[in-house]
């Protein structure tokens, strides 16, 4: 329930390749009793490319118990549930093998204590903060120090937001982070330079990846295009 709660959504295959190792038998009987509670929620999504996919999110009741049970401090890992359009819902399942591809180059260095930001936390956040600005006369400055307090950048007066972002702990016990971006054919071309100038480390499906460095290309930036 924690794995799914962390991204809202997650494919069945991959929590039963990365969660469960592959134990389709483990699995099973325990999809079984959280539906059974109404905890955990299933739905088959239709997906352009793959036709459809089976998605699991938690229930509100799920989510209650979770955060009743686990306990979330504000400056702790945030939950959530439910499920959102077709394609934001299949964007949310992607990050989850996202997640795994990153999170194991981390563990490979000592990394450790991961948590995860999602956009949506990060936009909920910087957005209080900016609103309270109001028509101040400094909020050029005031949004700079804005970014800053979430360790963000500003690129052209705009605060780009990664899709996630894992913090963790060093072999040497320092906190340290690594933005993420899941591009896709759908970016823009100036879009993709900001996230690209904002110094996140882009990943793209494989059969995407040769256009987005076309774009890339165009604009003169070397940006790696990593593989998810």
């Amino acid at each position: 329930m924690l794995e799914i709660g962390k991204f809202r959504v997650i494919a069945q295959e991959d929590l039963v390749e990365f969660f469960y190792g592959g134990r389709k038998a483990r699995y099973r009987p325990d999809l079984e009793n959280l539906l059974r509670q109404g905890l955990v929620q299933i739905k088959s999504i239709p997906h352009e490319e793959a036709g459809s996919r089976t998605l699991l999110s938690l229930t509100k009741d799920g989510h209650r118990f979770l955060k009743a049970s686990w306990g979330t401090p504000d400056d702790e890992q945030a939950l959530y549930h439910g499920f959102r359009k077709p394609r934001e819902a299949h964007h949310d399942a992607d990050l989850y093998r996202l997640y795994q591809k990153a999170s194991d180059e981390i563990a490979r260095s000592g990394g450790k204590r991961l948590r995860v930001v999602v956009d949506e936390e990060f936009k909920r956040r910087i957005y209080q903060e900016l609103a309270k600005l109001g028509d101040d006369p400094q909020f050029p400055e005031q949004k700079r120090a804005v970014a800053e307090r979430h360790h963000l950048q500003m690129v052209r007066g705009k605060i780009p937001i990664p899709d996630l972002r894992i913090e963790y702990e060093t072999k040497d016990g320092e906190k340290a982070r690594v933005d993420l971006e899941l591009a896709t054919i759908h970016y823009r071309g100036r879009h993709l330079a900001e996230k690209a100038h904002a110094g996140f480390s882009i990943y793209a499906h494989a059969e995407d990846r040769a256009k987005l460095r076309r774009i890339l290309d165009e604009r003169e930036l070397t940006a790696e295009i990593l593989s998810l």
